[in-house]
């Protein structure tokens, strides 16, 4: 009986000094997981001035860096001018294998994207260096940003608008910067897209 009385007692004083403790303890803080905005479906096909690098296996007098002319086209040995305006580097892969055939058994022909100048996006206002940049595949609002120097101290940074053209129609959205620096949203950007940020107003 005794016996039972003390560890009621025992249990008891452990509750008093214990409970202050675990009542002042913050409980553990759910995870929260977002899952980010994947990039949009863009035309990256080939335009005026883009580069690309052609490889043609076995054959290095056929390998070279070609830029596309404003006409939209190649000058290739053997083969001579093909036009690529508008293809992907996996169409001209095929398109230069499938005339190479007249001259080569089996060619293999690979295409590799360098550089793209044909898709642009433009940046006014409050950034460091306003002006055109090349568009690459996944770029985001802040990737262009980053590219021309960073905002102003001035930039209001909570409404950036980004004017884009779908089917014909021009459309403003207004996207908090903040957030995206914050790493809380991402924000990807399409070929065509002009990125005005506002001074603030006080």
């Amino acid at each position: 009986m005794m016996l039972r009385r003390d560890r009621s007692l025992a249990v008891l004083i452990g509750a008093l000094v214990l409970g202050p403790l675990l009542v002042g303890c913050p409980a553990t803080p759910a995870v929260v997981v977002r899952q980010a905005t994947p990039p949009p479906q863009v035309d990256m096909s080939l335009g005026p001035d883009d580069v690309f690098e052609v490889r043609v296996y076995g054959e290095p007098e056929l390998t070279g860096i070609y830029r596309v002319s404003p006409e939209g086209a190649i000058d290739v040995p053997l083969i001579g001018r093909q036009v690529v305006r508008g293809l992907s580097t996996a169409q001209v892969a095929d398109v230069l294998s499938d005339r190479l055939r007249a001259y080569l058994k089996a060619p293999q022909v690979t295409v590799f994207l360098k550089e793209v100048h044909s898709k642009k996006v433009v940046l006014i206002g409050q950034v460091r260096s306003p002006g055109t940049i090349n568009f690459v595949e996944g770029m985001t609002l802040e990737q262009a940003i980053s590219m021309v120097g960073g905002l102003t101290p001035m930039a209001a940074r909570e409404r950036v608008r980004v004017t884009r053209v779908q089917s014909g129609k021009a459309e403003t959205l207004i996207v908090n910067f903040k957030a995206i620096a914050e790493g809380s949203q991402s924000f990807y950007l399409q070929p065509g897209d002009t990125v005005s940020v506002d001074e603030r107003l006080f």
